[in-house]
């Protein structure tokens, strides 16, 4: 779509990012979807059906996603957060991804069931997302009257050494490309992200329990859709025509560009990107501070904001909105250890559940499965540890609980259990 000016392309784009947030609100409300809730059914009961509904979200962004670029309406080379930098730091995806899989454990759910539940009526959550929202916000933002973050402070002394300079774009067709010379990355993409979806789908409706039930398959098409439709709009769908030239938003936006035909300040966060939720939560966090100063109301914050809406819209419409509060002083502190969890990992995984594991993985990202990865292990790992404390009660001190869940979980021998398996 043409705009005359840059001001009415970039309210149209938050608008409709809000607008497709809110649709997702709605029906992840409605529907249930929630990546915790799948890896705790998965551990505790075995049922895989929410699990398949996270992975053919994963699917259907990652075939939207292939086909947009091979189409040519939207590169995903140059993002935000940079999903395929040619830096891969593996170290904290690890570590972030573990600490984001334990805190939303503790903390009932990872971002984006934070905002569902706060539209629910869940007074829980607000804590939660205010939590999230400070350690987000001074991991990426010094400290007042400092130049120091959280990140660079507590982990990148350490960490970035670990990092791996790649010889391309950490996606596979850039990284399988750069070893035949002359092949396209963006064919490369296009045929292995078809095999992925195909076998994704199979795996996902070969469950007839998954087939059954209908909320299941609506959760994880419209959460893949939403990722897509936010990839589409903030690429090359919206351009700027200016005395016979035509910028996309990102160009018009950028640097070197904005000096030259803008004398206000120039927006933050105008870039290609999709949903993710810890980031934009410490970015609401600088929105509000800053006193609701246009300039600092992004892509991210529209995305919070929308899916809030839309969940909010639900609960009053299936007449589900209820009011909830901690119910002892353990459970606030379990919370709080959890957002604060979800903070700091979400930041240095580069994303949650939704940002890494559908949105992260859509790009083929070798980073972004990494994390998805290790966010499925903490969680996993968490609620073993808690299940076991639960069933044997003071008998399983953390210790054994621990020992035990990773026996369990294949990590270690069989003879060093300590608990007899449930």
């Amino acid at each position: 779509m043409v705009f005359e000016d840059f001001a009415s392309a970039h309210g149209t784009i938050l608008g409709l990012a809000f607008l497709i947030a809110m649709i997702m609100g709605a029906v992840v409300n409605k529907t249930n979807f929630c990546t915790m809730g799948a890896v705790s059914d998965w551990v505790n009961m075995n049922d895989t059906g929410r699990l398949r509904a996270w992975l053919f979200a994963i699917g259907v962004a990652l075939l939207g996603v292939i086909l947009l670029e091979a189409l040519g309406g939207a590169s995903m080379d140059i993002t935000r957060p940079p999903y395929r930098g040619t830096s891969f730091a593996w170290l904290e995806y690890v570590i972030g991804g573990v600490m984001f899989g334990v805190g939303m454990t503790l903390g009932s759910g990872c971002g984006n069931k934070t905002l569902i539940r706060i539209g629910g009526g869940n007074l829980k959550s607000i804590v939660v997302l205010a939590v999230i929202s400070v350690c987000a916000y001074y991991m990426v933002n010094p400290f007042p009257g400092t130049d120091a973050t959280l990140y660079s402070t507590l982990f990148y002394p350490w960490t970035n050494p670990a990092s791996v300079s790649l010889p391309a774009r950490q996606d596979l067709g850039a990284l399988l490309g750069s070893f035949a010379e002359g092949s396209n990355p963006v064919t490369i993409r296009l045929w292995i992200g078809l095999a992925v979806v195909a076998a994704l789908t199979w795996f996902v409706f070969r469950s007839t329990d998954f087939r059954g039930r209908f909320d299941n398959i609506l959760g994880g098409l419209v959460v893949g859709l939403a990722v897509v439709g936010a990839w589409y709009i903030s690429g090359n769908w919206a351009t700027i025509s200016m005395e016979g030239e035509t910028f996309n938003w990102t160009q018009y936006a950028s640097d070197e560009n904005w000096s030259m035909v803008e004398e206000a300040p120039r927006p933050r966060g105008i870039a290609v990107q999709s949903y993710t939720f810890i980031n934009p939560m410490g970015e609401t966090l600088g929105y509000i501070a800053s006193g609701f100063d246009s300039t600092n109301r992004t892509f991210g914050v529209m995305a919070l904001l929308g899916v809030i809406a839309g969940s909010l819209l639900w609960a009053l419409i299936s007449r589900g909105f209820r009011i909830e509060w901690f119910v002892s002083f353990k459970d606030f502190l379990t919370h709080v250890i959890g957002a604060v969890l979800m903070g700091v990992g979400g930041i240095l995984a580069l994303g949650c559940t939704i940002g890494q594991a559908v949105t992260g993985v859509s790009t083929m990202a070798l980073g972004s499965v990494l994390a998805f990865a290790s966010i499925v292990f903490g969680s996993a790992l968490t609620m073993k540890i808690q299940y076991y404390k639960l069933v044997y009660e003071d008998e399983a001190t953390f210790t054994k609980a621990l020992i035990t869940a990773l026996v369990d979980m294949k990590m270690l021998p069989g003879g060093m259990r300590k608990l007899e398996a449930v």
